[in-house]
């Protein structure tokens, strides 16, 4: 495994044009993303090869070309886990749209009925026999300088998602939920915009007198 680390923006000899899909996951100042409040620190993303590939943003938003390109390329699927905060972080600061989506939280949700643990740990434990490392979740991530275990463990929320796939791919073939997880991740895009817009903690399809 590699973990190659770029100020601003990804080179442009990298742009992952051979690809069908690609890991994304951020970092930020906040767990739960406070508009205007905790900031998109950083994007990982993989291709699958065991390699991480990390940007590291600091208010240059506009300057992350490349890095947009392969985010809102449409022959190209994001695979998140937990897409709903990523992809919000992403359309705020970025201001794309990381469409084709999938999402992991909501597979495991769709077919393991069988646990309440939803985690991307949890799934690499129990689908990838591999523990996961959550120590530096909650580490500054606005620091110029990363350390080595950031790097690490940013990398570590990228490069287990491909496998993650194919297996609740499986899953979801196997109880007949393939394509209601692909209607909620079509879906995904509207359910961004209407968090940005003060509805994330409304249920607008809820009754209501």
């Amino acid at each position: 495994m590699e973990i190659f680390l770029y100020k601003g923006d990804l080179p442009d000899s990298l742009l992952f044009d051979n690809v069908n899909a690609i890991a994304v996951d951020t970092e930020a100042m906040g767990l739960l993303h406070n508009r205007g409040r905790d900031r998109l620190c950083l994007v990982q993303l993989s291709t699958g090869d065991g390699n991480a590939y990390l940007v590291q943003l600091k208010n240059n938003y506009q300057q992350a070309v490349n890095l947009k390109r392969i985010l809102q390329n449409e022959n190209v699927t994001k695979i998140f886990h937990f897409a709903r905060f990523d992809m919000s972080i992403i359309y705020y600061y970025l201001e794309v749209l990381t469409v084709p989506c999938y999402c992991t939280k909501i597979a495991s949700r769709l077919v393991r009925t069988y646990t309440d643990n939803h985690s991307l740990q949890g799934l690499c434990s129990e689908l990838l026999n591999t523990k996961l490392n959550k120590q530096q979740q909650c580490s500054d991530w606005g620091n110029e300088d990363l350390t080595e275990r950031q790097k690490r463990y940013a990398a570590s929320d990228v490069l287990y998602l491909h496998e993650i796939k194919k297996k609740l791919d499986f899953m979801l073939e196997r109880e007949n939920r393939k394509g209601l997880a692909q209607e909620c991740f079509k879906f995904l895009p509207t359910r961004i915009k209407l968090d940005l817009m003060g509805w994330e903690d409304v249920d607008i399809f809820n009754y209501q007198i």
